[in-house]
């Protein structure tokens, strides 16, 4: 098997300038680089690991933290990681447990300890357990993906203007009963970014005039949570809004089926608008704010990447675009079908 030794006699140079070619770390010129990286492959020598370090004092490796895998947004985020390490020839090693259980207190206590990474990226961190705060402790660059940040470098969309952006969509179609599905309202099951959801939701039914009307009904944030709910919430033709924000596409999704399920049409007596852009949101026809989790996987690595390469460089918050995209779950309020007309004793 070839060895760095044979790649630097064949290219014509010296071991320590043909590491430098094939590692990237210290000035080659860009001649020299390509006579190497010719001579490394004419001879089939990939550099491992361990002799990257020795030249740059790298690990080339990068532990990613995350609370799931189970879910689209989580899964999308990991592949956009995964993709940009792969083109930088880093390693990923994942460290994935549900929060507040042994197996993430082990997580923290042990594995992520060692500090076998040259960088974090944490997905998902809620800022409850101060997590994020004890990965910045480690001395490893962080970069955080989610609304909670820490002072660190993150990237996010901007979970607030998600939930207003969705609600005026609503009012402007006309509708005033309209309920926010999905999550804890007392937090404890809610992450910091449904929260701001939340928080927009509220904002846009203020500014609107519509305070009193505002409405949370809570639900588990997944497809079956925000169908359970909405089958309790549209099942009373008395208090069934016109409108319904998902706190994110899984729940509007969840709802829609329910609205079907109870002879509800969408949208003639029921719009509903999700946040995501979830692989499922364009089957169900579904209003929606998207987002690109793959995109900001492979941001988070750039962020990182700079922060390896420029450890003073200040930190950033990015926020990645959330349009709007309009389909077919949402349309203009239907008075003459609204659940609350008409309902009362006939005089």
């Amino acid at each position: 098997m070839a060895g760095i030794a044979d790649v630097a006699r064949l290219a014509g140079v010296s071991k320590s300038t043909a590491s430098r070619a094939l590692t990237g770390a210290g000035y080659v010129s860009q001649a020299t680089r390509s006579r190497v990286q010719d001579a490394a492959a004419a001879l089939g020598y990939v550099p491992t690991t361990s002799a990257v370090s020795l030249v740059t004092g790298r690990t080339q490796t990068v532990g990613v933290v995350m609370p799931s895998l189970d879910r689209w947004f989580f899964a999308q985020v990991l592949e956009g990681i995964q993709d940009a390490l792969l083109e930088r020839q880093y390693d990923l090693a994942l460290y994935g447990a549900p929060p507040e259980s042994v197996a993430r207190r082990q997580m923290f206590e042990h594995f992520l300890a060692r500090k076998r990474f040259d960088g974090l990226i944490a997905v998902g961190i809620e800022p409850n357990a101060r997590e994020l705060e004890r990965l910045v402790a480690f001395g490893k660059p962080v970069v955080s993906v989610g609304g909670y940040d820490a002072g660190t470098n993150a990237i996010s969309i901007d979970d607030e203007a998600a939930g207003r952006i969705a609600t005026d969509h609503l009012i402007g179609l006309g509708h005033r009963s309209i309920t926010f599905l999905g999550g804890d309202p007392e937090g404890r099951r809610t992450s910091f970014g449904d929260a701001r959801r939340r928080e927009g939701y509220l904002a846009a039914m203020r500014d609107a005039g519509l305070e009193a009307s505002a409405r949370h009904v809570s639900s588990e944030v997944t497809l079956p949570g925000g169908y359970g709910a909405a089958v309790e919430l549209l099942g009373d033709r008395r208090t069934r809004p016109t409108g319904i924000v998902g706190v994110c596409d899984e729940v509007a999704v969840g709802a829609i089926i329910a609205a079907r399920r109870l002879g509800i049409r969408v949208p003639d007596r029921l719009s509903v608008v999700g946040i995501d852009d979830h692989a499922y949101a364009d089957m169900f026809s579904l209003t929606t704010l998207q987002q690109r989790p793959h995109q900001q996987g492979r941001a988070a690595v750039q962020l990182l990447m700079w922060q390896l390469d420029d450890p003073a460089a200040p930190t950033h918050r990015i926020y990645e675009a959330s349009p709007l995209v309009v389909r077919n779950s949402t349309a203009s309020v239907d008075d003459d079908a609204s659940a609350i007309v008409g309902v009362g004793p006939r005089r």
